[in-house]
């Protein structure tokens, strides 16, 4: 390792010199006094060009509220599917139950992580992949591909068949348990692995008290249940003795799997376009399909989500929500933050830069219901049901500017019928794999 070069007293002075000279420096930090660091780098003009007006707009159901849980990409796909089932039941309010994928999510990704450690129980606890499995543990998040799993192997149920509970909405300390438990039960597979015991069958010993654990926090899950709903005409129905998947079969119907297909924007050296990625040890039902990404650059992906919009479909993507927001307007927007102005250095950085230096990276997933395009088809602005809440925004819709969109928008799923033959072929094709901690599996981290 080199030597550390520090810096001298002679050093801070210049520094301190530099600072007491700017003017600038002294107004920001009288401003900075009374005022949030966001707030002082607000740049109204760049309202001006964020009305909530769209040449396509889909109408959609009220927004949801995920509340205190990481569940946002479990919600924004429910939300995708529960506008068939409204459509078919003619509804103008419905929901499908987040808390009865939550806990078949967390269930399966509990048997996944402990598989993880026995497929690594060779490696010392140092090992990168083995650390990255034990820190991360099981958490909220999750990916396209991981809910499409879960549905086929779960189906869904309306929200009236398992409610939400005080856990599902409110993650953090039942998290915590989980992993403790998680862990300590690592610790014991990873010996029952050295001294040759029966580790399926401890493992699913652990699994069953894990079962147990999710019941207490979020309820058991039902078998069978009655559809009970009164329609826009007011009119009352009642289906009896539904299962979850026949539930699915007959109210929603997508062929997930064979229809859609998951596309990002990763523009770094070591993605290059046209080309299908996974993420090694990402995942949650272990027997279901592997987490998959194709990559094109974004006018690509942009012109797909355009087009699938134009025909009335919204669409699911994820996104990095954490820059140039403004939450109680509901607005992500980067000509509304001067920060480079504001604090005369340079901050933002270029796309592939900032997923390779851990810049930006996904980490909220929601659904695009609208685009407004000027005379040659290009996209202005979007339109971004979010499930906050409906206290923000246009009663919970958000509005996302053009050069935002490019800049923080790394994924949507895309009806594979406006994909081209090759874009179909290069899509299918063996998949690239990326390590457990590439930036493309933060959203399910």
């Amino acid at each position: 390792m080199n030597q550390f070069q520090g810096l001298t007293t002679d050093d801070i002075s210049g520094f301190e010199e530099k600072y007491a000279g700017s003017a600038l420096c002294r107004a920001m930090t009288n401003a900075l006094y009374k005022h949030s660091v966001k707030d002082a780098a607000f740049c109204h003009a760049g309202l001006a060009s964020s009305q909530y007006a769209f040449s396509i707009d889909i109408p959609t159901l009220p927004v949801t509220n995920q509340k205190s849980s990481g569940r946002c990409w479990i919600f924004s796909a429910l939300n995708v599917l529960r506008e068939v089932t409204a459509k078919k039941c003619n509804l103008d309010k419905f929901e499908l139950s987040q808390n009865y994928t939550a806990f078949w999510d967390k269930f399966e990704k509990a048997n996944y992580m402990l598989e993880s450690i026995i497929d690594l129980a060779d490696r010392p606890t140092d090992d990168r992949t083995v650390c990255h499995i034990l820190s991360e543990g099981v958490g909220d998040g999750g990916q396209w591909d991981m809910f499409v799993n879960l549905v086929e192997k779960y189906g869904v149920v309306p929200k009236s068949a398992m409610e939400e509970t005080y856990q599902s909405s409110n993650t953090g300390a039942m998290n915590a348990l989980l992993n403790s438990r998680l862990r300590l039960c690592a610790e014991k597979l990873r010996e029952t692995v050295r001294s040759g015991g029966d580790v399926q069958g401890e493992k699913k010993a652990m699994m069953s008290e894990i079962y147990s654990f999710l019941c207490m926090c979020f309820g058991n899950p039902p078998k069978k249940f009655d559809f009970e709903y009164v329609d826009k005409d007011k009119k009352y129905h009642v289906v009896r003795d539904l299962t979850p998947k026949s539930f699915y079969e007959e109210y929603v119907g997508l062929k997930l799997r064979e229809d859609y297909v998951s596309i990002i924007n990763s523009p770094t050296e070591d993605k290059p376009f046209g080309k299908s990625y996974t993420v090694d040890y990402l995942g949650n039902v272990a027997e279901g399909a592997p987490v998959r990404y194709y990559n094109l650059p974004m006018d690509t992906l942009k012109s797909l989500i355009i087009r699938q919009l134009s025909d009335g479909e919204v669409v699911w993507f994820g996104s990095d929500v954490g820059k140039y927001g403004e939450r109680d307007m509901g607005l992500w927007c980067t000509e509304c933050y001067d920060f480079e102005g504001t604090y005369g250095m340079q901050f933002d950085m270029e796309k592939g830069a900032g997923l390779d230096y851990r810049e930006s990276a996904m980490n909220h997933a929601m659904v695009i219901t609208g685009v407004d395009l000027d005379e040659e088809g290009n996209a202005r602005k979007w339109k971004i049901q979010n499930s906050w809440s409906d206290e923000h925004g246009e009663k919970g819709y958000y509005l996302m500017s053009a050069d935002w969109f490019d800049r923080y928008v790394y994924q949507a799923v895309i009806n594979k019928k406006y994909l081209t033959k090759e874009q179909l072929e290069e899509a299918a094709g063996e998949p690239v794999h990326l390590n457990p901690w590439d930036p493309m599996g933060t959203l399910a981290q």
